[in-house]
């Protein structure tokens, strides 16, 4: 049986997509199992941050061996060209942290990716377009590259775009646990006692589940190949 894993950071990317499977969560890891024919797919996320990338991809290994992974989720687009709530197919991966470059099996790679360290605000996402010349933002999928390549298990990405070049969002690094869940309650007070932020907020939350369904698209069409 072929078994794909899908990595990503938070529940929300993964939720149209996994809609139906079965679900359980397991040394702070929430995974859902589908099989389909001969295959076997599994989702997981742990949080935001290449630790946590890894950690999931670990926890899947310990069913069984993988023979694909993917790195999906939401991304910052770096260029007006990438639309938001769409989802694109990487070609590249560069981890800006240690500047290393990893390629993707994609056919049809439409974009370059780079993973920071934390949340890319305006003016960081140019320096990362002009340093690295990238298109989207992340935090994940290098790690999950690295982790494949060290592995010999063929690596592909899948990103959509939730907030744009020039979107202005609060400083999202402030809401991050330590193990890289996101700090809901905390976040809700946050927003509820700043309205100003609420129509950005509301922009980023539609762009996000659209980006979401697209992931879900572009995922299936890449395991039915």
């Amino acid at each position: 049986m072929r078994r794909v894993a899908i990595i990503a950071a938070m529940a929300g990317e993964l939720k149209p997509l996994v809609r139906g499977w079965r679900h359980e969560s397991r040394n702070g890891v929430d995974l859902w199992r589908l099989s389909r024919g001969e295959g076997a797919w599994i989702a997981a996320c742990a949080g935001a941050g290449t630790d946590a990338a890894t950690r999931a991809l670990v926890e899947v290994e310990k069913d069984g061996a993988v023979d694909m992974v993917l790195s999906a989720g939401w991304a910052g687009a770096l260029r007006e060209t990438y639309a938001t709530g769409s989802a694109y197919r990487v070609a590249r991966v560069i981890d800006a942290r240690t500047g290393e470059d990893f390629g993707t099996a994609s056919r049809a790679g439409e974009c370059c990716l780079v993973t920071a360290g934390g949340f890319a605000d305006q003016a960081e996402k140019r320096r990362l377009a002009a340093v690295h010349g990238a298109d989207l933002v992340d935090m994940e999928a290098a790690g999950v590259a690295r982790a494949a390549g060290r592995r010999g298990i063929p690596f592909s990405c899948v990103k959509g775009v939730s907030d744009g070049a020039d979107d202005r969002l609060p400083a999202f690094d402030g809401f991050l646990k330590p193990d890289g869940r996101f700090a809901w309650a905390r976040f809700i007070l946050f927003a509820a006692l700043r309205p100003w932020r609420w129509p950005a907020l509301a922009r980023l939350g539609a762009n996000s589940r659209q980006a979401a369904r697209s992931i879900r698209d572009c995922l299936l069409d890449i395991l039915d190949e």
